[in-house]
């Protein structure tokens, strides 16, 4: 049984692999610090409400070669910061390092929350299916 296939879990897999690409993009925020004229990026935040509804369509079949894929949901893109920059260095870097450790750790912590909601559904899961065995 592919897990990946399943409502919840994919949704859940989806925002894991968000908090990944937003560490990765904080990383790189970080590593650009002291680079003349650099502006921090931040991901656009994952709609779980949009996600959900996303995964609730049943996905086009094709029934021919020469059929035409339907729309495919769009990626998550970047955003610049929101709030305007109060912080600017004279070469013109706008990177806030106590900002950007912040917003690493708080990308940290939701990580791990939705890697214990992921660990206690699995739970659930080999639960029922062992209480069927039985």
């Amino acid at each position: 049984m592919d897990l990946k296939k399943l409502g919840l879990f994919k949704l859940i897999g989806d925002k894991m692999s968000w908090h990944n690409q937003r560490q990765e993009v904080l990383a790189h925020n970080i590593a650009n610090a002291d680079t003349p004229e650099f502006r921090p990026r931040d991901l656009v935040g994952f709609d779980f409400k949009r996600a959900l509804k996303e995964t609730s369509h049943l996905p086009m079949a094709s029934t021919h070669p020469s059929h035409l894929p339907g729309p495919r949901p769009a990626k998550e893109g970047f955003r610049d910061k929101d709030k305007g920059t109060y912080e600017t260095a004279p070469a013109g870097n706008a990177v806030v390092l106590e900002e950007q450790m912040m917003k690493v750790g708080q990308n940290a912590m939701e990580y791990q929350t939705i890697t214990n909601l992921y660990r206690k559904q699995i739970g659930m899961l080999k639960t029922a299916l062992s209480k069927g065995a039985q």
